[in-house]
């Protein structure tokens, strides 16, 4: 028993658990900020150019008392497409252009030499110091 809570106690602390129950907050928050963007920017903007915030009652087939709503779909479908531009557009390219701005200023890393290089390197410093 008490292996099994000193595995439980590691599994949780490991950062791997810790990141993950964070992921998962920050996704629901981000969930949240999505159907406000949704209810409140798309559905109004599709209601400006087409009456409607959806097309949800417009394409409707009966057929034996069966109803297939063909507009959901079209709603889901402009709904999904708007969704993942307004997120390009207002989140994904304005972070992606704060790294490259935050990144301009970073020199990278020079490469280390390579081992030949080296042994080479430390060959000459031996011979320097036999001639001396």
């Amino acid at each position: 028993m008490k292996e099994a809570l000193s595995g439980f106690k590691e599994f949780v602390v490991r950062g791997n658990a810790i990141d993950l129950a964070v992921g998962v907050v920050i996704g629901g928050a981000f969930g949240a900020v999505v159907n406000s963007l949704v209810d409140n920017f798309i559905s109004p903007l599709i209601a400006m150019f087409f009456g409607k915030p959806n097309f949800d009652n417009a394409l409707i087939l009966v057929i034996n008392n069966a109803e297939f709503k063909f507009g959901a779909i079209v709603t889901t479908i402009i709904t999904l497409l708007l969704t993942a531009a307004a997120l390009y557009f207002f989140i994904v390219l304005p972070l992606n252009k704060l790294h490259e701005r935050r990144k301009e200023g970073v020199e990278p890393e020079p490469e280390a030499p390579a081992e030949d290089v080296l042994l080479l390197q430390e060959i000459r410093d031996l011979l320097k110091t036999r001639n001396v």
